[in-house]
């Protein structure tokens, strides 16, 4: 099967990896791989991963109604930035996946009259850059003139006042795995053995300590043995690339998380890392790699105090129930209303899935991280929990 003979390449790059580090790299450095080797990674490779047919569905894939809420939101902030200074609106969407999003914001925009001078996508896989492509070529031909696909964050016009969208994009980042023993922190390594892949916990370095310190101190969380989780030790550096780039700028940050005393609670010392692979969710990240995708949840108290300490501020973090409502879900459903029973009732329980709490409604939440924007956003006008973080 091509796939596996896929996957048995990655393995040796990974091995080959494992060697040139004197026999053993992070767990970081490992999903790193998995995820984004060229060619070969799950999201750099050619697997179907969107949609019911892939591996899991995101808001997007349920419904228009997720992107043209979303608008709403953009188009709010595009006119305070058009009223404020005469330096162009663009917007910049972080990995696209399958280009739908893309697609209902700008039909939205467009339905408003509030058109970005640019729709930047900035996606690291080939392959999915040519899905997104066919997509926006079928559906919005009209304005493919104003959708760019940059190499960099440095192509991207730093005069601009920016919006930038980040649907999913946080959980996909590599992460660090630790756990607690005998009293002392530890890290996984990935070593490689006879052409096999293994885990392997050694003293967690100053790093790793220096974060587990900050987090018992700014959220009083305690460790017990065994407890184990991870984190995700590129963020700020992440957020200080984008805050350096633009003069003024709102991101709107849409993942499922928590804050950090949920995050690291200690009924949950399993962590929260999964694997996704069509649709079934299991734990074991060595299973196949690139055909699989790895993921965890956000601590958004971690992303709070990351931006904060590059200078961007926290304006606003809620449900993205709550996110959705604000921005006129419900009189967009309104007006989509028909005899069509089949359509309400797709509608219906296309709604359901967006805002129920058992659904992506409350496990799912929107942060909004501002420079040079001092205006409240309507999306967390309902409700702001800030307070929370």
């Amino acid at each position: 099967m091509e796939a596996r003979r896929r996957s048995r390449q990655l393995v040796q790059k990974i091995c080959a990896a494992c060697d040139a580090a004197q026999g053993a790299i992070r767990f970081y450095d490992y999903m790193n791989m998995a995820l984004y080797e060229p060619g070969l990674g799950y999201y750099s490779g050619g697997l179907h991963k969107f949609g019911k047919a892939g591996d899991f569905i995101t808001a997007p894939e349920v419904s228009p109604l997720f992107g043209q809420c979303l608008a709403s939101q953009i188009a709010e902030i595009s006119r305070q930035f058009a009223s404020e200074n005469p330096d162009p609106v663009c917007l910049l969407e972080l990995g696209a996946g399958s280009g739908r999003l893309a697609v209902d914001i700008l039909q939205r925009l467009e339905q408003l009259g509030c058109l970005p001078e640019t729709y930047y996508i900035l996606e690291l896989s080939a392959e999915l850059q040519q899905r997104q492509r066919q997509l926006l070529e079928a559906a919005v031909p009209q304005l493919m003139s104003r959708i760019v696909w940059p190499v960099s964050i440095e192509q991207v016009a730093a005069n601009s006042n920016m919006v930038i969208v980040a649907n999913e994009v946080l959980d996909a980042m590599p992460l660090e795995i630790f756990r607690f023993n005998a009293g002392q922190a530890e890290s996984l390594n990935i070593n490689c053995s006879e052409g096999h892949l293994r885990p392997q916990f050694v003293l967690a370095d100053d790093e790793v300590c220096s974060y587990l310190d900050a987090v018992s101190q700014r959220s009083g969380v305690v460790f017990s043995d065994g407890y184990q989780s991870e984190f995700n030790p590129a963020i700020q550096g992440w957020l200080q690339t984008l805050e350096e780039r633009f003069a003024r700028l709102v991101m709107l940050l849409i993942d499922y998380g928590y804050n950090e005393q949920e995050y690291y609670h200690p009924e949950r010392a399993e962590g929260t890392l999964m694997c996704y692979y069509r649709h079934r969710a299991h734990s074991d990240f060595l299973w196949w790699p690139g055909l699989q995708d790895i993921t965890a949840y956000v601590n958004f108290t971690d992303v709070a105090y990351s931006a904060d300490a590059v200078g961007l501020t926290v304006s606003g973090y809620t449900t993205q129930a709550a996110f959705l409502l604000a921005n006129g879900l419900s009189e967009l459903h309104a007006q989509q209303v028909s005899d069509d029973l089949q359509q309400q009732i797709k509608l219906s329980q296309q709604i359901k899935t967006l805002t129920l709490p058992s659904e992506m409604g409350e496990r799912f939440k929107v942060m909004a991280l501002t420079k040079g924007y001092d205006e409240p956003l309507s999306g967390f006008s309902m409700l702001d929990l800030r307070n929370r973080l």
